[in-house]
């Protein structure tokens, strides 16, 4: 992490802005953090396990998904396949992140990818930073990526202490789904984002039923799929229209029925320039002289 105090006066102003950017997502996070902190708390696992837990793995999906297998006792190869099924989309984000930090050393890109999330994914992607070594850069992640670890820890470490003081009717599942939804509206911002938010939609609620949590991967990748083929649609159909424009006939280019004008005179027979117009007369004054001399000598 970085410390404010020996950053340089571009990487704070980066890592501050990275805060400032994450901001407005801070009270989905809480809430989505508390929900699931609350979760834990009150099935099989114990207080420390909770917090471990918390810690260790930070990713409330797969914390969700993996709490009814613990209760039901099943194998563990079992759990960690739900886990790795559910967190599948982390591959991608990583694969996304991969051209900005191929640069750094192997153990700060895992540390990286540890506090990557799919809310700072979003946001640091909506900056379309240009790939490869940039000043500041590294700094904004981390100052979104401090903040969205900060607000969830307190609220799992929150919802797992007093767990007991909140009843089970009270549905805080659903508000943290709710309050999840604002911020994937902002994130579409393309007409290819919309396309795979609502490609993933339908997939999901298609697949729900699917044993592992399979209905969350296959969402993932059926929304890559559409995103990417809408931008090769789109690319296409703006390649077209170039085109169709770059061969259409220009106001310059004569017409059909166009009467063609002789060299050096525009289109209603006045010469283009006065310099023009002093060759022409010359010339023909020069040709009448001749005729005028022969006439005189007569």
């Amino acid at each position: 992490m970085f410390m404010l105090d020996r950053l340089t006066d571009l990487n704070r102003r980066a890592f501050l802005d990275g805060v400032k950017t994450f901001s407005p997502a801070v009270p989905a996070t809480f809430s989505w953090g508390l929900v699931t902190g609350i979760a834990m708390a009150k099935t099989v696992l114990t207080i420390p396990q909770a917090l471990g837990m918390s810690l260790a793995v930070y990713a409330g999906s797969s914390q969700l998904a993996v709490l009814p297998l613990f209760a039901a006792k099943l194998p563990l190869w079992t759990i960690l396949l739900t886990a790795a099924m559910v967190n599948l989309r982390f591959v991608i984000f990583s694969a996304g992140l991969a051209p900005h930090f191929a640069y750094l050393s192997l153990r700060r890109r895992l540390v990286l990818g540890y506090f990557n999330g799919d809310i700072i994914y979003l946001m640091f992607q909506k900056r379309n930073f240009p790939t490869g070594f940039q000043p500041g850069k590294e700094a904004f992640f981390w100052g979104m990526a401090s903040v969205s670890w900060s607000a969830w820890q307190v609220s799992s470490i929150v919802g797992i202490l007093l767990a007991t003081l909140f009843p089970d009717n009270w549905g805080l599942e659903l508000a943290g789904t709710l309050a999840l939804i604002p911020l994937i509206v902002s994130a579409i911002a393309t007409r290819s984002t919309l396309v795979a938010v609502g490609v993933a939609s339908v997939i999901s609620l298609i697949a729900f039923d699917l044993p592992y949590r399979l209905a969350l991967p296959l969402a993932v990748f059926a929304a890559l799929a559409a995103g990417t083929f809408t931008d090769v649609i789109a690319e296409r159909l703006g390649l077209r229209r170039e085109r169709s424009r770059d061969n259409a006939p220009s106001s310059s280019t004569p017409r059909l029925g166009d009467t063609a004008q002789p060299p050096g005179k525009a289109p209603g027979g006045a010469p283009e320039n006065a310099a023009q117009s002093a060759a022409e007369t010359a010339a023909e004054t020069a040709r009448a002289k001749p005729a005028t001399s022969a006439r005189s000598a007569k």
